[in-house]
């Protein structure tokens, strides 16, 4: 029995409790069983919160309402709310008067022996206290959705600033890619003349810039961050708010109204004398009144919280899906940039191909041109130095080997400053 524990449920859409005997290691949804047999309210939709606004996890034992040092080791209070509702507007019925207070409520003049008057007095006051610590009580479950209504707007805050970060590092990717394509295919254009072309890698560049002009779209999150911003707006005005703070002044003052009353009776002698309760009676009434007024204000207020806290959760999924369409785009655009790339390299590369090629046509040129000047020149008897007259290639033919050497060393240089302009271009992208 020792280690028998009590959970106290406030349900806020009734306010009534439900106190529930805890058996040892009874799971959360075992006891949510249980509240909903005696609230109607479906395990599905219940919120169970504590006193810090934190949810009562379903992974762990149902003790965990238990907070040791807290309340003692045999009671804690939970606050239930029901999460298909938003608006909570009672009225709730305060609580009800035993017989003997009905009674001088009823008729406040009549008259009763001081020693019956003590009785029903004190049952009078503990009724006006009761009253005070029913809205105490709903206050504090109040206090508790605020709390976690802060907890959902943090990790909105969080996503949020994810979502934004995102949101930049894409504009500003997307910036980038935008300026090298339209460098490269400037480039590409200036080149394709006297250079390498090609239609299908052309095509393929400008696909890409209207993608990344449509990957942009992921970029707007103007949209959302209106919302939040509201939403931010609406919290800071509830928390100002003069109901988000205790207001229970006016039933505190009564309670002592009550107890000094009280015992003013108590030094009266218990001698025959009688009186009437008009004075206990009217502060009844008064307090009555007053937690009427001060609840529809809380639940008031309370439904305002709730309702700010449905627009969150309402915003959270939107914002994930944001965050994933602006990944998938940078992803794009990243993938995009990556295949330029190496469509450039793959350019470089054929340059580079065509130019040796060229540079062997050249040099098989020249030494063509030297073993066939060797032919037209003839040999000295002693083979070594050739006829000062005779050494002299026929002037048509001369012309016609140097005239090729000189176009194919022209080419040579063409394709060398190209070469090196590619290089340059590539080296200056890569430090960007």
């Amino acid at each position: 029995a020792l280690f028998l524990q009590i959970v106290h449920i406030l349900n806020m859409t009734s306010a009534k409790i439900v106190s529930f005997l805890l058996h040892p290691e009874e799971s959360l949804h075992s006891l949510q069983n249980r509240i909903e047999f005696e609230t109607g309210i479906s395990t599905g939709n219940q919120e169970l919160l504590l006193e810090t606004g934190i949810c009562l996890d379903p992974r762990k034992p149902a003790s965990q309402c238990v907070i040791d040092g807290v309340r003692g080791w045999d009671s804690y209070m939970v606050y239930l709310f029901d999460k298909s509702k938003t608006v909570y507007d009672g009225p709730f019925a305060s609580r009800s008067l035993s017989d003997c207070v009905n009674y001088i409520v009823q008729d406040s003049k009549i008259q009763l022996p001081i020693p019956q008057l003590r009785k029903v007095w004190a049952e009078a006051v503990h009724y006006v206290i009761g009253l005070k610590e029913d809205y105490s009580r709903l206050f504090q479950g109040q206090r508790a959705a605020m709390l976690s209504l802060l907890r959902y707007n943090a990790n909105l805050i969080k996503m949020k600033n994810n979502m934004v970060s995102a949101s930049q590092q894409l504009k500003a990717k997307l910036e980038f890619f935008h300026q090298s394509i339209r460098l490269d295919l400037e480039r590409y254009s200036d080149q394709m003349a006297y250079g390498i072309s090609s239609e299908k890698m052309l095509k393929a560049w400008k696909e890409m810039e209207e993608k990344a002009s449509q990957c942009a779209q992921a970029e707007d999150i103007g949209y959302l961050d209106e919302q939040i911003m509201a939403l931010h707006t609406e919290i800071v005005e509830l928390q100002k708010s003069p109901y988000a703070r205790r207001q229970g002044e006016v039933m505190e003052s009564l309670e002592q109204k009550a107890i000094d009353l009280y015992k003013q009776l108590k030094t009266r002698p218990p001698d025959h004398a009688y009186s009437d309760s008009t004075d206990m009676v009217k502060i009844i009434v008064q307090t009555v009144q007053s937690q009427d007024r001060v609840l529809k204000e809380l639940f008031g207020h309370l439904s305002k919280l709730l309702g700010c806290k449905q627009k969150i959760i309402d915003l959270l999924p939107k914002i994930e899906v944001a965050l994933n369409n602006i990944k998938e785009a940078d992803n794009s655009v990243m993938q995009m940039q990556g295949k330029r790339q190496r469509e450039i390299w793959h350019l470089l590369k054929i340059a580079c191909t065509q130019s040796s090629s060229r540079s062997l046509v050249s040099s098989s040129l020249e030494g063509t041109a030297s073993t066939a000047a060797a032919t037209w020149l003839p040999q000295s008897p002693s083979g070594n130095v050739p006829h000062p007259l005779s050494s002299m290639p026929a002037p048509e033919d001369g012309e016609n080997f140097v005239h090729v050497i000189e176009e194919n060393l022209n080419y040579l240089k063409l394709f060398s400053s190209i070469l090196q302009e590619a290089r340059q271009e590539q080296n200056s992208m890569m430090v960007s």
